[in-house]
């Protein structure tokens, strides 16, 4: 090595934040209903700027139809917070339950992902699937809804990847 270590005494470090020693617990996703938070400030702010403009005569230099019109947009924008502000119900790991039991296959890999569906912005959980043999013959993708746990769509099919050309020794062991 350059710093005149040899390679026997470099030892490899994992990063704090992937350290399994110093794990506390499982991570716990922040729920969908924290959007009602700053949607009850956007109403509060509309209706005071409505109010204001309401207030206010016709002869104000400061306050004019601008007030109104940002005061009613900011209303309309709270309450479609409210509306899309669900609360997550369901968790990540009945998610996966669900999906596992919609692709008929033996899980072996899987990741989940939260997201929103639709204009009311509905919590959904997006769950990718690969099947338990090594490398995996299928996968499958499921939205799994966050509020009562339906599954919305999913669709599973034959792993097209080809996973030979990363593992030499596997290409050897399949070539015989």
């Amino acid at each position: 090595m350059e710093d005149g270590r040899s390679d026997d005494e470099v030892m490899d470090e994992l990063p704090e934040d992937l350290n399994l020693a110093e794990f506390v617990g499982p991570y716990t996703f922040p729920n969908n209903n924290r959007r009602r938070i700053p949607a009850a400030m956007y109403i509060l702010i509309g209706l005071a700027s409505l109010a204001l403009w309401a207030f206010s005569g016709e002869t104000s230099a400061l306050v004019n139809s601008g007030l109104a019109v940002a005061g009613t947009g900011l209303v309309l924008f709270g309450v479609y917070g409210m509306f899309a502000g669900r609360t997550l119900v369901v968790d990540e790991a009945d998610a996966l339950v669900t999906a596992s039991s919609q692709v008929g296959f033996a899980v072996g890999h899987a990741s989940a992902q939260q997201v929103w569906h639709g204009w009311m912005s509905r919590p959904t959980w997006r769950i990718l699937l690969y099947s338990a043999e090594n490398p995996p013959r299928r996968r499958g993708i499921v939205l799994v809804d966050g509020v009562n746990g339906s599954v919305i769509e999913w669709f599973s099919e034959e792993n097209p990847e080809d996973w030979a050309a990363l593992d030499p020794a596997r290409t050897e062991l399949t070539e015989r």
